[in-house]
C-alpha cells in the first residue's frame, strides 16, 4: 500500500486544514481522500480562487513597473534631446524616439509573453476539463484516419495508423486533462513491477498474448499480470542472453560491457522481458513498438519500469542519430526485412556503431522453414543485403543469427552493389522524423569509432577531452555542467526527500531506504542538455533511468548524451509526446520555458504542459526550472491542470527557481 506522499514540505497537498471528507474531481482508488493529501472541493476553491487574485494582482504589479520603466526610460531619453546642440541635438533627437519605440515594443511583448503564460483573464484561468474515459490510453499522434500507407481496421470504422502523422493531431488537439481508469492504482514500485503490474493500469483484451513467445510470456491474474522468472524456465531470457553472449564470442552476458556493448535497441521488444534482464548486466535497452489500442508492448514495458518509446519501421527514420546503439535486437518482430530494397536494413545500419551487432531470431531461420522455396528466396534476399551493407555473419545457431557491423570504411568501397554511401547533404545526425534514406550514413563522422575501441562502462558516462573535442565541446564547460549538476541533484534530494525519492519516512540525515521504497523509475527529462541530470541521478546511487530528449529548436547534443550511454530522442514539444498515457513518475525541464519563449507563434504554454499532465502517472512530479518570472507565470498555468505547486529558491544570488509540482488523481464523473 503506497504510503502518504505529502510529508514535511509545507505548501504542497498535506492535511493543510480538514475541510471536506471527499472530493468527487479527484480520484483516490482507495477512497480515503486524507491518504493521498488531497484538498476537498470547498478547500481547492478557496485556494484557487487566492491563486488567481494573487495571479491577477502580480500581473498588474508586472504591468506597473514595466510602464514605469518606460516612462523613466523617455524622461532620461527626453533631457539628451536638451543636452545637444545642433545637428548633435537632432540626431539625439532621432535616436531618442528609436529607442522609446523599441522600448515600447518590447514592452507590448513582454506584457504578451506574461499573459500568454500566465493565461490571464477569466476563461483562460478556468481549469482544464476532464476528457472522456475512453481517451484513457489517448495517443494523440496515431489516431489519424485511413489516409496512412500502414493502418489497421479495429471494426466499427475505426481506422488506428502506425505512421506517426502530428501535423493532424495539432490541428484536432485534445484541450483536456487524460483521466486514468476507474480501476488505477499506484503503480508497483522498482524492483518489485518487473515481476509484476496492477492489471487494470494496462489495457488489455487477452487475444493478443502469444503463449509460446518467450517475449510475451506472463499470468494474467484477478487483479495483477505476472511474469514468470528464469527460475521457471529452462528456455527463459537468461538462456537465450547467454546464447547471444556466446555468438559474439564472449564467456557469458556480464562480458557485454567489455566487449563495448552498452545501449541496445530492441525492436518490438514483447514486454521488456529482455531489456529488463540485460538492465541487471548494465546494458540499457530502448524497446521500440507500434501503437497498439491493447495489449501494448510499450505501455507494459514502461509499466514494468523499463524504457519504451512508440516507433516502427515504416515510412520514417527513427529520431536517433546514426551510430548510436552498440546492438540492435529483433526477435520474431514482425519487419519484412527483405522488402523495399532492404531499407529496413539500411536503417538498422544507420543506428549501429560500427562494430555493432545486429541479432535477429526468427522461424524463417531454422532449416524447416527454408525447405518452402518462398522463405528461400526471402533469406537469400536478407543474406545478400547484409553482405552488401559489410556486415559479417558472426554465428548461427536455431533461429538466431547474429550480424556485426564493418569497423573499416574500406569495405564499402570494395562492394561492386547497392545501397552507395549518402552524399554529405544528404546524411543528417540527428534526422528528426525525416524519410527513409536508402543510402549508408555516418561513414564520414568523427564518431565513427569501433565499439572495442571506445571508452566502456560506467567511465564511458565521463568522457574525456578526446572524445569531448568530437562534439565540439571544451572540457571546462562540460566539468562545469557536471558539477553544477551534482550540486542540483543533491539540493533536490535535500529539499524534497522523503517526499518525492521515498515513500518511507526518515529523519534528516538518514539513508534513503533502498528499494523498493524508491518512488522513482522512469524520467523525462524535457531539455537534457548533456545529459547532465542523468549522470548526476547514476553517480547519486538512484536507481532510475532517464529519458533524456533534445527539443528540436535546441542544441542538437543527442548524439553526445548517446555516447556517454544513456538513451534519448529528439521532440517537438508543441507535438505529442510518443508514450501512452501515465508511463513517467518524474517529468524534468531546465530552461525549457525559457527555450521555447523565445521562439514565437509556436504552442503555448498551456499545450505543453497538457502533454506533460498525459504521460505524467497520478501523483507524479513536475520539477520545472527556469527564470524567476516564467517560473511564476508557469505556476499560474499548473494551477489550471489542478496540479499541487509551490516554488522554491535554489540559489540566493541566481535568478532561477525551481517550480515544484504534484499530478494528483482525477477522474470522469
Amino acid at each position: 500500500m503506497s504510503r502518504p506522499l505529502y510529508r514535511g514540505f509545507s505548501g504542497i497537498g498535506g492535511n493543510k486544514d480538514r475541510c471536506a471528507a471527499a472530493d468527487d474531481d479527484r480520484y483516490d482508488p482507495k477512497q480515503e481522500p486524507s491518504e493521498n493529501g488531497i484538498a476537498s472541493p470547498a478547500c481547492a476553491a478557496a485556494s484557487r480562487g487566492r491563486k488567481r487574485h494573487l495571479a491577477a494582482a502580480a500581473a498588474r504589479i508586472a504591468l506597473l513597473v514595466l510602464a514605469s520603466a518606460a516612462l523613466l526610460a523617455s524622461v532620461a531619453w527626453a533631457g539628451s534631446l536638451y543636452a545637444g546642440r545642433g545637428a548633435t541635438a537632432a540626431t539625439a533627437a532621432a535616436s531618442a524616439r528609436r529607442g522609446y519605440r523599441r522600448l515600447q515594443e518590447q514592452l507590448v511583448a513582454d506584457l504578451l509573453d506574461i499573459g500568454e503564460l500566465a493565461g490571464a483573464g477569466g476563461a483562460r484561468a478556468r481549469e482544464a476539463d476532464v476528457c472522456a474515459p475512453e481517451l484513457d490510453t489517448h495517443v494523440p499522434c496515431y489516431y489519424n484516419g485511413s489516409d496512412a500507407a500502414d493502418v489497421t481496421d479495429l471494426g466499427g470504422g475505426v481506422v488506428i495508423s502506425y505512421e506517426r502523422q502530428c501535423a493532424a493531431a495539432r490541428e484536432g488537439r485534445v484541450a483536456c486533462l487524460v483521466p486514468p481508469p476507474r480501476a488505477y492504482r499506484t503503480p508497483v514500485r522498482w524492483p518489485s513491477c518487473r515481476e509484476f503490474i496492477w492489471k487494470d493500469n494496462v489495457r488489455i483484451s487477452g487475444h493478443e498474448f502469444s503463449s509460446g513467445s518467450l517475449f510475451k510470456r506472463m499470468m494474467v491474474e484477478e487483479d495483477q499480470i505476472s511474469f514468470p522468472s528464469d527460475a521457471h524456465m529452462s528456455d527463459g531470457v537468461e538462456d537465450y542472453a547467454h546464447q547471444i553472449a556466446e555468438m559474439i564470442g564472449l564467456r557469458n552476458e556480464f562480458n557485454f560491457n567489455e566487449a563495448g556493448v552498452r545501449t541496445v535497441l530492441d525492436i518490438e521488444c514483447g514486454f521488456g522481458t529482455l531489456g529488463s534482464h540485460l538492465f541487471a548486466r548494465n546494458l540499457l535497452t530502448m524497446c521500440i513498438a507500434n501503437y497498439e489500442a491493447s495489449g501494448s508492448q510499450v505501455q507494459i514495458t514502461l509499466e514494468r519500469g523499463i524504457p519504451a518509446l512508440i516507433g516502427s519501421f515504416g515510412t520514417k527514420q527513427l529520431p536517433y542519430p546514426y551510430l548510436s546503439f552498440d546492438m540492435v535486437h529483433c526477435a520474431k518482430c514482425n519487419v519484412d526485412w527483405d522488402k523495399n530494397d532492404g531499407v529496413f536494413l539500411v536503417e538498422v545500419d544507420r543506428l549501429l556503431r560500427p562494430g555493432g551487432y545486429f541479432v535477429w531470431t526468427s522461424n524463417l531461420n531454422t532449416h524447416r522453414a527454408l525447405r518452402d522455396k518462398e522463405n528461400q528466396k526471402k533469406w537469400t534476399t536478407i543474406r545478400d543485403l547484409a553482405n552488401n551493407l559489410c556486415w559479417e555473419m558472426l554465428s548461427q545457431q536455431d533461429e538466431t543469427i547474429v550480424w556485426k557491423k564493418t569497423n573499416k570504411k574500406d569495405c564499402y568501397s570494395s562492394r561492386k552493389s547497392e545501397p552507395v554511401l549518402c552524399a554529405k547533404s544528404h546524411d543528417p545526425e540527428s534526422p528528426y522524423y525525416q524519410p527513409l534514406n536508402p543510402c549508408i550514413a555516418g561513414t564520414r563522422s568523427r564518431r565513427w569509432i569501433p565499439i572495442e575501441h571506445r571508452t566502456t562502462w560506467p567511465s564511458q558516462a565521463r568522457l574525456n577531452s578526446t572524445e569531448l573535442d568530437i562534439h565540439g565541446v571544451h572540457s571546462e564547460v562540460f566539468a562545469e555542467d557536471t558539477s553544477n549538476w551534482d550540486s542540483m541533484v543533491r539540493n533536490y534530494w535535500s529539499l524534497l526527500s522523503p517526499l518525492i525519492f521515498s515513500d518511507h519516512p526518515k529523519r534528516p540525515g538518514d539513508e534513503d531506504p533502498q528499494p523498493p521504497f524508491n518512488m522513482l523509475r522512469n524520467v523525462l527529462d524535457m531539455n537534457a542538455h548533456f545529459g547532465g541530470f542523468n549522470a548526476a541521478l547514476l553517480k547519486s546511487g538512484k536507481s532510475v533511468w532517464v529519458m533524456n530528449v533534445v527539443p528540436t529548436n535546441a542544441p542538437d547534443n543527442l548524439p553526445l548524451i548517446f555516447d556517454r550511454g544513456f538513451i534519448g530522442v529528439q521532440h517537438d514539444w508543441c507535438e505529442a509526446f510518443p508514450t501512452y498515457p501515465r508511463t513517467y513518475d518524474m517529468v524534468h525541464a531546465d530552461g525549457l520555458l525559457s527555450l521555447e519563449k523565445r521562439q514565437k507563434h509556436r504552442c503555448s504554454t498551456l499545450d505543453i504542459f497538457l502533454e506533460v499532465d498525459r504521460i505524467l502517472r497520478p501523483e507524479g512530479w513536475i520539477m520545472i526550472r527556469d527564470t524567476a518570472p516564467l517560473i511564476e507565470a508557469a505556476r499560474s498555468v499548473a494551477a489550471q491542470l489542478r496540479w499541487d505547486a509551490r516554488i522554491l529558491d535554489l540559489d540566493i544570488a541566481s535568478d532561477e527557481k525551481l517550480l515544484v509540482c504534484q499530478k494528483p488523481f482525477l477522474r470522469k464523473q
